[in-house]
């Protein structure tokens, strides 16, 4: 089941605006919303999803724009979601997802991945960002505990 839904997510993210690469956005922001809800179990399961769809990227489908910007980044990124993927404890979670998140911005300021505005926002407490599709601060690094901690500090 799971492969079919991967498979019509790629399927459809070939044919919108904003590329191939777009579905590791929806996934990026779907572990980043388990860490905002402290759920480390779906932080792994979606961690571990990401790590086989960036892996599974075809270099030659994308743009020349797309590979000079995904190529540099693909091992990193594939590396920081298998460190998410492979603990179920949520602070060593959320110390991977820093440099996560530092690639995938990097990723999503050389390339649109998305159609919608995608914000980057900043935790003062543990100097780290994120990005996410709403302004509204969300912080992935503290959930619950200081869920409105932040700022928005890039709009792409």
């Amino acid at each position: 089941m799971k492969s079919l839904i991967l498979s019509t997510i790629l399927l459809f993210s070939s044919f919108s605006s904003t590329g191939h690469l777009s579905p590791l956005l929806n996934l990026y922001l779907d572990i980043k919303d388990a860490l905002v809800n402290s759920d480390a179990a779906t932080a792994a399961t979606k961690a571990a999803e990401f790590a086989k769809v960036v892996n599974a990227v075809d270099i030659n489908s994308l743009t020349a724009e797309e590979q000079a910007a995904f190529k540099p980044l693909q091992q990193k990124l594939s590396a920081d979601a298998e460190s998410i993927a492979k603990t179920t404890d949520l602070s060593g979670q959320r110390v991977a997802f820093k440099a996560f998140s530092d690639h995938m911005y990097a990723l999503s300021k050389a390339v649109k991945l998305s159609d919608e505005s995608l914000y980057q926002q900043y935790c003062p407490m543990k100097k780290s960002y994120w990005l996410s599709k709403d302004a509204a601060i969300k912080n992935p690094y503290y959930g619950k505990q200081m869920l409105t901690c932040g700022k928005v500090s890039d709009t792409l």
